[in-house]
């Protein structure tokens, strides 16, 4: 009789223990929840997303295995990033990242102290997202989207050397694209170009726009914009007709048409990206990583483009892509 109820007695403690385990395994799980936001589709931000999941495979978390990725794409709905914001808070996530400023603002914008990554922002100090890029000082950190704007204009100027006036096409409400446009065009002035500005709100302007720019301006630029890379398939059939070249400041807008650019691999700012928020995942404090950029810089040249524009590509700018970057034939 005692050894039956000390057998009892030893099922009852064993249940409990497991029960307790698997209880505290399902807190931890749930800790371990990383919700990731990014603002709209289009192949930049896409190359951003997988680089993240890249970086974070490198600090040794896998989806599924030690980590739960929730991906949220707003697909440029404010309202959905509020909504898919507040989801992450929900579900206890250790940490979010968000892809691009508006994402990054939003999750920023929650209450309480989840950390937020950011994945390419332009400004982090003119946006308020950091005190200091040395030492961010609240709940956010990540990565600057720092593309070499005076690299970018010296590249324009060598493959065309005569340009007298660029036109510039951004969202006015971006606040990183207009902080790069703002750039640009010191940069241009003081080279004695003359840059005309022309902004748009949505998609749905980029038609009318691009017309409008089309017969004033010899070459156009676009900054680091989701909306007009989201609509770049439009600029670029009003600009081919006028023969006038783009030229982006992000690396996969070449590849549907753009000439050429000098930029930031947005693959590796993802992974950059990634790696930080395994950082924080480890234990780091996002109030004292300083925020971090990819200073590495691709030429990357389409061939095709040049060829229906009927623009000549100098050697030296081939003989860079062929170094470092792509060339698109």
């Amino acid at each position: 009789m005692k050894k039956l109820i000390a057998t009892i007695i030893a099922i009852f403690a064993f249940l409990i223990v497991a029960f307790t385990t698997e209880t505290r395994q399902s807190t931890n799980q749930k800790k371990q929840v990383v919700g990731i936001l990014q603002t709209m589709s289009h192949p930049a931000l896409d190359q951003i997303h997988r680089g993240i999941i890249k970086g974070l495979e490198k600090e040794g978390y896998r989806n599924g295995k030690n980590i739960t990725i929730d991906f949220q794409n707003a697909q440029g709905d404010q309202s959905n990033l509020k909504s898919m914001s507040d989801r992450f808070i929900q579900q206890d996530a250790a940490l979010t990242i968000g892809i691009a400023t508006p994402a990054v603002q939003s999750l920023a914008n929650e209450a309480g102290d989840t950390p937020v990554i950011m994945g390419a922002v332009s400004d982090p100090l003119g946006t308020h997202l950091v005190k200091s890029l040395k030492r961010p000082g609240g709940k956010t950190t990540g990565v600057q989207d720092m593309q070499p704007v005076g690299a970018q204009l010296k590249l324009i100027q060598t493959i065309m050397p005569k340009l007298k006036n660029i036109g510039v096409i951004y969202t006015s409400s971006d606040d990183s694209s207009a902080s790069e446009y703002r750039e640009f065009r010191k940069l241009a002035e003081a080279q004695g170009i003359n840059v005309k500005s022309y902004t748009v709100t949505s998609t749905n302007d980029i038609e009318q726009v691009a017309q409008t720019m089309a017969g004033k301006v010899e070459a156009v630029y676009v900054p680091t914009d989701n909306t007009v890379a989201s609509g770049i398939a439009t600029l670029l059939k009003a600009t081919n007709a006028a023969k006038i070249p783009v030229f982006p400041a992000a690396d996969t807008m070449v590849k549907p048409g753009g000439l050429a650019t000098r930029a930031v691999s947005q693959f590796d700012m993802g992974v950059l990206t990634g790696r930080m928020a395994g950082q924080v995942l480890k234990g780091k404090n996002p109030a004292t990583m300083p925020v971090q950029r990819v200073t590495e810089y691709e030429t990357v040249v389409n061939l095709k483009a040049a060829k229906k524009l009927g623009i000549t590509i100098p050697d030296s700018v081939i003989k860079a892509s062929q170094k470092k970057g792509d060339i698109i034939k």
